[in-house]
C-alpha cells in the first residue's frame, strides 16, 4: 500500500510538472499531427496505394505512428532523470522513507497517460481524414504500447543513471534510435525492403509491435504478429523494469 501511495504522489508530481509546460505539450501533440499531414500523401506513390483513398492509406501509416510515439515517448524519460540528478533532487530522494520503485514507477506511468492522450489526439485527427476505428482492437494495441513505452523508459531512465551525463546519455539514445526505427517499418511497412533486411528487423521488439499494430487496426486479433508481438514484449518489458530497478534502488541507496 505503502508503494501504491508513493506511486499515486510521485505521479502527480510528474504529470503535473509536464502540464506546466506549454512548449513540450505543443510539441507533443503537433508532432504526430505534422506526420500525418506531411508524409500520409507520400504514401499514394506505394504500388497498390496509388489510387486508393486516403483511409486506406491512414489503415496502413497511422498504427506506425502510435508505435512511434510509445517509443519516443519512453525514451526520452531519460532526459528528465539527468536534470533530476544535477539538480541534486536523485540525493534528496536517499533520505527520504519513500518507496524506490515508486521513485522509478511514478514517472514512468506519468508517460503512459500522457502519451495515450497523445495518440487519442492522432487517432481523432485520423477519423477525421477517413481513419476507419475498430475499438477493439485499439484496446488491445494499447496495451501493447504501454509494454513497450514502459520498456523504453526503463531502459533510458536506468541508462540516465550509469552515464550521469547528458552527452553519453543522448550519444546512446540517439545511437539507437536511428536504427531500430528504420528497422521497424514504422514510416514505411519493411516488407518493401530486401530479404536481409526484413530478416534483420526480426531482432528488433519495436518491429513485432508495428506489425502488430497494423492488424490490430483493422481487428485481425488471430493474425500471428499479435500474439508474437505480446511474446516479445511482456518477457522484454519485465526485464528491463527488474534491471532499471536494481539502479535505482543502487542510486539512491
Amino acid at each position: 500500500m505503502k508503494a501504491a501511495r508513493d506511486t499515486g504522489l510521485l505521479f502527480h508530481r510528474y504529470t503535473t510538472q509536464m502540464l506546466r509546460n506549454p512548449v513540450w505539450l505543443f510539441v507533443g501533440f503537433s508532432t504526430p499531427v505534422l506526420y500525418l499531414a506531411l508524409f500520409t500523401p507520400l504514401l499514394k506513390a506505394l504500388p497498390g496505394l496509388h489510387d486508393a483513398p486516403s483511409g486506406s492509406v491512414l489503415q496502413l501509416f497511422l498504427p506506425g505512428i502510435l508505435s512511434l510515439l510509445a517509443f519516443a515517448s519512453g525514451a526520452s524519460a531519460g532526459f528528465s532523470t539527468i536534470f533530476e540528478l544535477q539538480s541534486g533532487l536523485i540525493e534528496r530522494f536517499r533520505v527520504t522513507p519513500v518507496s524506490r520503485f515508486a521513485i522509478l514507477a511514478g514517472p514512468i506511468l506519468s508517460g503512459l497517460v500522457l502519451m495515450t492522450v497523445f495518440d487519442s489526439v492522432v487517432v481523432a485527427v485520423g477519423f477525421g481524414f477517413g481513419f476507419t476505428i475498430h475499438w477493439g482492437g485499439l484496446l488491445v494495441l494499447t496495451v501493447l504500447l504501454w509494454l513497450l513505452a514502459a520498456l523504453m523508459a526503463a531502459f533510458s531512465t536506468a541508462t540516465a543513471l550509469v552515464t550521469k551525463d547528458i552527452s553519453s546519455f543522448a550519444a546512446i539514445i540517439n545511437g539507437i534510435n536511428l536504427p531500430l526505427l528504420l528497422l521497424a517499418g514504422v514510416l514505411l511497412p519493411i516488407s518493401l525492403g530486401p530479404l536481409w533486411l526484413r530478416t534483420l528487423a526480426h531482432v528488433n521488439p519495436l518491429y513485432y509491435l508495428v506489425v502488430a499494430s497494423r492488424a490490430l487496426a483493422v481487428g485481425h486479433f488471430s493474425d500471428p504478429s499479435v500474439w508474437q508481438a505480446f511474446a516479445v514484449l511482456v518477457p522484454l518489458c519485465a526485464l528491463v523494469l527488474a534491471w532499471a530497478t536494481r539502479v535505482f534502488t543502487r542510486a539512491v541507496a
